[in-house]
Parts: C-alpha cells; structure tokens; sequence
C-alpha cells in the first residue's frame, strides 16, 4: 500500500506534462493564446519543478519526509483546481507555476520514501524497480488520458482529474506511510530564487523577442536580469554551507558533459511534443485521442532503445550509445523539417518520430549512469537531482528558443500569406481576422508548418551539439567497463 500510495503520486506528477501537451490546441482557442505564447502553458510548469527539485528534496530531509510529501500533493491538487477553473490565460499561467511547485515538492520527497520505507535489498530494488517504470510510463499514460478527457469531456478535465487522486493520496499516506527521522541543516533559499528567477527571466526574453524582436527594451532587459541572477546564483552557491545546487558535482568532466547533454537533447524532445502536437490536431486535423495515440510509437521505442542499451552497455560502454544516440535524434528531427502542408501522418510523421525515439532510449539509460558513475552514496540523490533538473530546465530554455525561431519564421509566411488572403477573403473573413489576427487554413496552415519546420532546425541543431559534446567531452576508462560488466569498483561507480 505505501508503494501504492508513492508510486501514484509520481505518475501522477510526471503525465501532468504529457495530459497537458494533448489539451494545447483546445486550451489556446479557449483562452485565446498566441502560438508563441502558448508555450508557456508547459515552462509554467517546468520552470518552477525543475528550479526547485532539488530544494524540494531539502525539505523533506530537514522537517519530515511524509509531511512534505503531503503538502506537496495537496499544493498540486489546488493548483490543478484553479488550473482547470481558469478563465483566461494570465490565471491557468498562475496555476500552472503553482503546480510546478508542488511537483518539486512532493516528486523528490516520493522517490526519498522508498529508502525509509523498504528494507535494503530485494524489497527496496523491486520498490525502485516499480517507481522507474512508473516514471517511464507516465508519459504514455498521459497520451491517451489526455486525448480521452479532451475530446470526451473538455480540455478543463486534464487538470481536474489530479483532484480526487491527490486527495486520495494524501489521505492514504498518514496511515500506510511513516515518517522519516529529520535531519539538520538548512534551506538554500537565496539560491533557489536566483536560479528560478533568473531562468525564467532568460526564458520570457526568448518568448518576447519572437513576439516583439530583439530590439525591444524589455526584451533585452530580460535578458540583462537573467544574466546578472544567474551569475548572483553561482556566487550564493559557492559560498553556501548546504547549496541547492553543489557545483562541485561539474567538476567531474563526465558528469558536466551528461548534464550539457541531458540539456540538449530535453530542448530537442520538449520541442519535438509541443510543435507535433500543433501540426497533428490544427493541420492535419486529429482529434486529441487520435493525437495521444498518434504519439504512442515514442514510448514504445524509447523502451526499445533503452533495453537494447541496458543490455549491451557492459560490453560496449556507455559513450558509443551517446553519440549514436543523439545522431539519430537529429536525423529525426532533421527529417521533421520537411513538414508541411501536403504532409501525412504516416509518410512525414511517423518514420521520424520512430528514428528520434529509438535515439532517445539509448540516451535515457546512458545518461543516468554517466550521471552516477564514480559518485559516493550520500551524493548520488544530489546527482540524480540535478539530472532531473537539468532535463526540466533545458526543456523550458530549448523550447523558449525553438519558439522564438518559430515566430520568427511564421511572421514571414505570414507576410506573405496575408496579401494573398485578402485578395480572396469574403468581408466575414477579413472581419474576423481584423478581431483575432489569425489567418484561417490554408493560409493559416502554411504559416503554421513554416514556423514548425524552423522550430525544428533548430531542434536537430541541439541534437548535434549533444552528438558533439558526447564524442569530445565523455571519457569511460577501461575500469569503468569492468565495473559495468561486473567486476569489483568503488560504491556508486557505474
């Protein structure tokens, strides 16, 4: 039952992203977003779980694991509360980084519970072994809850249906949950600030600038705070007795390199999501459950990826799997930059879909055991945090970037679009792209797959600099294979 109860929570936390991405379409006609300002609807979200994970799991060693646990589930059941009550897009953004909070709460907290509650061994592996595979299929999960809920009932309920399971949870884990012993020390608070502010000050410049350009005073004031916070940040941490983030965990040249990573290749996936999602349901007309199943070949062969990679990794180490890894998620990206209107699903969709997702498996498994390798037992929840964090945070930069290209290159169709529209328009047409500046399909849709296409450039670009950073910066020694295939290495090693 206490497995139960912990394992519900972090599914429930995870295909929050997933539920959410299928919605998109319906969420932006409902509350009137722009493309480009959509995307805040997912770094929202992220920003604040990946800012403040690894502080989350602070808490819960200093006051109580299972009392943070429960006020991390109870903050998310509020946030989606309000989110699905909202009624315009300042109000769902507000939710949306309240729910981020909570899932930065509650997720590390989840994961800590599993050492205090099951004994170390066969019951504490199969444990981790439950909670993993939960983490891996939430994704999924989410795909085909979300297209349910969306086309059978309304965009609302993807946040509604967190409320009963929440305070399910939270009921059920005073009693089949106990409470762990606390530990001293203290909350870096000055960092967690820094670091959250200053991302998300670096991420509305990207978004401004698509919106704006980059000549425009708060975009580049933006930018200016971002870089002053940001090095603020570094500063708090250097000097912190118990830092949010310990920088000395990037001293390591193979763990800095799976974090820059884990950065580009989460810039590359959230972005892959997002602008499929749009091209899917706006031009080629899914319904949201046919866009959720449409999506289920990703988790499928990212399982098959990532087995294969367990299984030969011993013998071949983890580096050759990086790199080939992150070349075929550029080529399924790059194959995704030729979208466009004509396209289908099955001959412009599909096929890069599964060449990317078979590249992201093989990362996914190499990644965490680079991020582990040569790390002592009381550090490896910081490691694994930070990759966490990494992935999060990459995937709200990547994507505010990805945006940022996408309007670029959207303006300019639509600069051309716009005359040929109103040389056939009828007056209830003009009127209504007067009132909303939207252009109706087919110029709407050649503007929307201009833009993708571009947000896909770039996508495959961040995808290389992985394949680049894999191939000149990881180093795995003839020990490590040894440690891998079984032989005798230093707790923590790989």
């Amino acid at each position: 039952m206490a497995l139960l109860v912990i394992a519900s929570c972090q599914l429930m936390v995870v295909l929050d992203i997933t539920i959410v991405n299928i919605a998109l379409p319906d969420i932006q006609r409902s509350l009137d977003f722009s493309t480009t300002s959509l995307s805040w609807v997912v770094n929202a979200y992220t920003l604040t779980f990946g800012g403040l994970l690894l502080l989350g799991g602070r808490f819960g060693d200093i006051l109580g694991r299972r009392r943070v646990f429960v006020f991390g589930v109870l903050l998310f059941v509020l946030a989606s509360l309000l989110g699905g009550l909202a009624q315009d897009s300042a109000q769902l953004l507000a939710a949306r980084a309240v729910q981020g909070v909570g899932g930065a709460i509650a997720s590390p907290t989840a994961l800590a519970l599993i050492s205090t509650t099951f004994r170390e061994g066969p019951e504490r592996n199969r444990a981790f072994g439950v909670f993993a595979a939960v983490s891996a299929g939430g994704g999924a999960i989410g795909l085909l809850a979300g297209g349910v809920l969306v086309e059978w009932l309304d965009w609302r309920w993807v946040f509604f249906v967190n409320v009963p399971i929440g305070l399910l949870i939270a009921v059920a884990a005073p009693r089949w949950i106990r409470e762990s012993e606390r530990r001293p020390g203290h909350f870096d608070l000055a960092g967690a600030a820094t670091s959250t502010v200053g991302m998300v000050l670096l991420v509305y410049g990207f978004i401004r600038a698509a919106q704006e350009g980059w000549r425009d005073t708060l975009t580049l004031l933006s930018f200016v705070g971002a870089v002053l916070l940001l090095v603020l940040f570094v500063l708090v941490e250097r000097r912190s007795r118990q830092p949010i983030t310990p920088l000395h965990m990037f001293a390591d040249r193979n763990r800095a390199g799976t974090y820059g990573i884990m950065l580009c290749l989460s810039a590359a996936i959230f972005g892959m999501f997002f602008f499929l999602t749009l091209f899917v349901q706006d031009v080629l007309d899914f319904s949201p459950l046919m866009a959720g199943v449409a999506f289920l070949p990703v988790s499928a062969v990212i399982a098959v990826g990532a087995g294969l990679t367990s299984r030969f990794l011993p013998v071949y180490g983890p580096k050759p799997f990086m790199v080939t890894g992150a070349v075929l998620a550029a080529a399924g990206l790059g194959w995704l930059t030729l979208t466009d209107v004509h396209s289908t699903y099955a001959g412009s969709v599909l096929g890069p879909m599964l060449v990317f997702s078979l590249g992201m498996g093989m990362e996914f498994v190499s990644l965490t055991l680079m991020a582990l390798s040569n790390v002592t037992p009381d550090e490896t929840g910081a490691a694994s945090g930070l990759l966490n964090a990494m992935q999060q945070v990459g995937g709200s930069l990547g994507l505010s970037i990805l945006v940022t290209m996408f309007g670029t290159a959207s303006n300019n169709e639509a600069d051309t679009q716009v005359p040929a529209f109103l040389s056939q328009a009828t007056p209830a047409e003009r009127l209504a792209f007067q009132k909303t500046g939207q252009l109706p399909p087919p110029w709407g849709d050649e503007v929307l797959t201009s833009g993708v296409s571009a947000a896909f450039v770039m996508a495959a670009v961040f995808a290389l600099l992985a394949a680049l950073i894999a191939l000149l910066v990881i180093q795995v020694r003839p020990s490590d294979l040894e440690r891998l295939k079984g032989g005798s290495g230093p707790p923590g090693a790989l």
